[in-house]
């Protein structure tokens, strides 16, 4: 699931809201050449690696497509290094969902993307689901592998940024639970598209994210690298697709321990064949 150089240039191109003649530009080259990197005929001089880097305001080695970390990237790195559970070992109500309508007959590809502790990606694998499982936090992989080890089952789980991350291989259920507000608004477009296009035939996608209500203040965690979501923007990425069930919902949180609400929206979607 690796990103090509080529791909990861024009990603962050485009975040930076820069054409490729823009881009071109400043590094002293043609457009043609910018849009050959992009396409992966050609790739960038290395001597033009540090120029590139700074344009575009990200390190070479995210630019090649190897995540390096130098510090803590996820809020919750310490609380999943206790012993305890941040949040428990009952399966989200998600899960159930997922087991109604596509029911492991056979043993489906799912991918948890934004794992965390690994509760609902276990108990998918116990089901008889194959599971594929990705998260940011170290402490939240470790405590994953150690669940699914003590229960039995395995869970291919590894650590990602969704930000970073693209599809090489289709699954049969895409299922994320709180996660999708990390992910860029200028980013969501291009993520979807991947989600969608390496989703199997008849395969769903069963995802709940945060929205903004101006009725409920914001979260306490005050998350900076957290990106608002409005009402029904979700459900604009599957026109195309059968949407099973939407539905928005308000409840009460204690994460944190500061009790507060969220109000979230979710989405069971079929990728139908046209």
């Amino acid at each position: 699931m690796k990103l090509t150089f080529g791909k990861n240039i024009s990603k962050y191109r485009k975040l930076k809201n820069i054409t490729q003649e823009e881009l071109a530009s400043k590094l002293g080259i043609t457009f043609q050449a910018v849009s050959k990197w992009e396409t992966g005929q050609t790739y960038p001089d290395i001597t033009q690696l540090p120029n590139l880097s700074d344009i575009l305001e990200v390190s070479i080695d995210k630019l090649m497509g190897h995540a390096v970390y130098e510090k803590k990237v996820s809020i919750y790195e310490d609380e999943y290094a206790r012993d305890d559970y941040y949040w428990g070992l009952i399966p989200s109500t998600m899960c159930y969902k997922v087991l109604s309508i596509l029911p492991p007959a056979k043993p489906f590809k799912l991918l948890d993307i934004g794992c965390g502790e690994g509760k609902d990606a276990v108990f998918f694998a116990r089901n008889g689901y194959d599971v594929t499982a990705f998260d940011i936090a170290d402490a939240g992989i470790e405590k994953t592998k150690r669940l699914a080890d003590k229960l039995g089952v395995h869970v291919n789980v590894f650590k990602a940024d969704i930000l970073d991350m693209r599809l090489d291989t289709c699954y049969d259920i895409l299922y994320s639970n709180g996660v999708l507000h990390y992910i860029k608004p200028g980013l969501r477009e291009e993520i979807f598209t991947n989600y969608r296009q390496y989703t199997a035939t008849n395969g769903i996608h069963v995802f709940s994210v945060f929205v903004v209500k101006p009725f409920i203040p914001p979260a306490p965690e005050n998350e900076s690298n957290a990106h608002t979501w409005i009402s029904g923007e979700l459900f604009s990425h599957y026109s195309d697709w059968m949407i099973k069930e939407c539905e928005e919902i308000i409840f009460d949180c204690n994460s944190a321990g500061i009790p507060h609400k969220h109000a979230m929206n979710r989405i069971i979607a079929e990728k139908i064949p046209w």
